[in-house]
């Protein structure tokens, strides 16, 4: 048992309801200084099998108690989250680096807000009209699929595991979640929650390990009926060929080099605000709209406005309150944060400032908010994701150099778009390549929304009805007029 932040949390796997060990183990650091937190379960093929064993054991009994009464078993799961706010808020900060204030207000309570919210919505929204074909009487219905595979990433690592932890259970899949080893407290805290809850042993499970052995082992096993990724492209590729041989549906949410187009009628104090949250979580954001696009009749005055509103930044300790700007996850991430920024340097871009480590905490793996001007059009910086606290920015001289650059790009995840007139904005965002647009805002989520990305992505789209239609297995029964006593 380990004991993290005042929290105790077992290390072990949780597969069929109860604690298992293996051979290996990997070990934690927390980013915040470098600390070890413990000694990890390393999971594999072994593990990996019995937890798909047990979810498919599970899975008859959990399907038969339909949307009501699995509903009953998600709502208690979403309280007792929420009696235990704390906990898991100062659990993730020591595991993986974001504001403590942040988890408190938002992420924690967004875990119990996704269990809640697709538990409610099987029950309450997940219908389709009735429809007639030539007399006959068509019903849809979404129908539990089987087993879900669910591998999450490091930078919320428990909020976006709900996100498609909720739906998943809600459908009336059983599920193996494959935490992020560089983040997997959170995951094995939720687990005994579950068992609390009253969930019967085996719908869900967690196999710790590494990506390349229970990730893997995970994505090309025969007894999984959907697989969740969210993390890189080329790891996307490698679970899509794992996936292939047993034809198992993928979603998946992937990386982003999304824009933040400042039109020369922004408000640029509402312009430079937007783009110094894109900092937020250290840049650990996939949405993040790091290529600023930015009208060159304004371009020196938001400048000046982005610099201000970054000298505010307090960069530090995440569980300090007055903290704004938290660590990198792992040394290993920092170091290729750090090569991005070298790399863009070489080639003669401008670090207009930041661009470099700092340590507000010895033995942290802290950068500093960065901004790069001077790209040259398709260089790595302006293409690749970066995935920290780094802004490039770039300007245009009208509408159609805007939506070419903003598009220009293989990623299509989502935009944001700062302007004065309405009608403009819609036009704009009509031709903008992501699965959402942001427009005078950034970030603003709700759960009905459809949620994915265009080009690489993602594939597929999740939240409200989108999350059951992958989830569950979507049927049309026709009934016939006829042949009835």
């Amino acid at each position: 048992m380990l004991e993290v932040a005042g929290v105790r949390v077992d290390p072990r796997h949780w597969i069929g309801g109860e604690r298992v060990d293996s051979a290996g183990a990997f070990t934690d650091l927390s980013p915040i200084d470098g600390a070890l937190l413990g000694e990890v379960a390393r999971g594999g093929a072994a593990e990996v099998d019995a937890a798909v064993a047990a979810a498919r054991d599970a899975f008859p009994g959990w399907a038969a108690l339909g949307p009501q009464g699995r509903g009953e078993i998600l709502g208690r799961v979403a309280d007792l989250v929420e009696q235990r706010l704390e906990e898991f808020a100062q659990l993730e900060t020591r595991d993986n680096g974001s504001l403590l204030r942040s988890h408190r207000r938002g992420v924690m309570p967004r875990v119990a807000m996704n269990i809640r919210f697709f538990a409610e919505y099987a029950v309450n929204d997940l219908k389709h009209p009735e429809f007639e074909t030539r007399g006959h009487t068509n019903v849809v219905s979404w129908d539990p699929a089987g087993v879900a595979a669910i591998i999450t990433p490091w930078n919320a690592p428990l909020m976006l595991a709900t996100w498609r932890i909720g739906p998943a259970l809600a459908s009336g899949d059983t599920v193996v979640l494959k935490p992020p080893e560089w983040a997997p407290l959170t995951a094995s805290l939720f687990a005994e929650l579950t068992a609390e809850a009253g969930m019967p042993p085996g719908v869900f499970n967690v196999v710790q390990g590494i990506g390349t052995e229970a990730g893997a082992a995970l994505a090309g096993h025969p007894g999984v009926s959907r697989i969740c990724f969210t993390g890189s492209v080329p790891t996307a590729k490698a679970v899509a060929r794992a996936a292939a041989d047993n034809l198992t549906p993928l979603s998946f949410e992937l990386g982003g080099k999304s824009p933040t187009i400042v039109m020369d009628d922004a408000d640029l104090g509402l312009a430079a605000t937007i783009a110094a949250e894109q900092y937020d979580n250290a840049g650990q954001v996939c949405l993040a709209g790091t290529r600023l696009l930015v009208h060159e009749s304004v371009a020196q005055e938001f400048a000046a406005r982005l610099s201000e509103k970054v000298r505010e930044i307090q960069q530090g300790d995440p569980r300090d309150e007055a903290t704004d700007l938290g660590p990198q996850i792992h040394p290993v991430h920092l170091e290729r944060i750090e090569g991005y920024v070298e790399r863009a340097r070489t080639e003669g871009a401008t670090v207009v400032f930041g661009g470099e480590r700092v340590e507000p905490v010895a033995g942290g793996f802290y950068f500093a908010p960065t901004l790069i001007t001077d790209a040259t059009l398709g260089s790595e910086i302006l293409t690749q994701e970066v995935f920290g606290p780094v802004l490039t920015m770039q300007t245009f001289s009208d509408e159609e150099e805007a939506i070419a650059l903003a598009n220009n790009t293989d990623y299509g995840l989502a935009a944001t778009l700062v302007c004065g007139d309405r009608p403009r904005a819609e036009r704009i965002a009509a031709r903008l390549v992501a699965g959402t647009v942001w427009v005078n805002c950034f970030f603003v989520r709700d759960l009905r929304a459809p949620f994915g990305g265009s080009r690489k992505s993602g594939i597929g789209r999740e939240g409200g009805v989108w999350s059951f239609d992958f989830y569950a297995d979507v049927k049309n029964t026709c009934f016939s007029p006829n042949g009835w006593r």
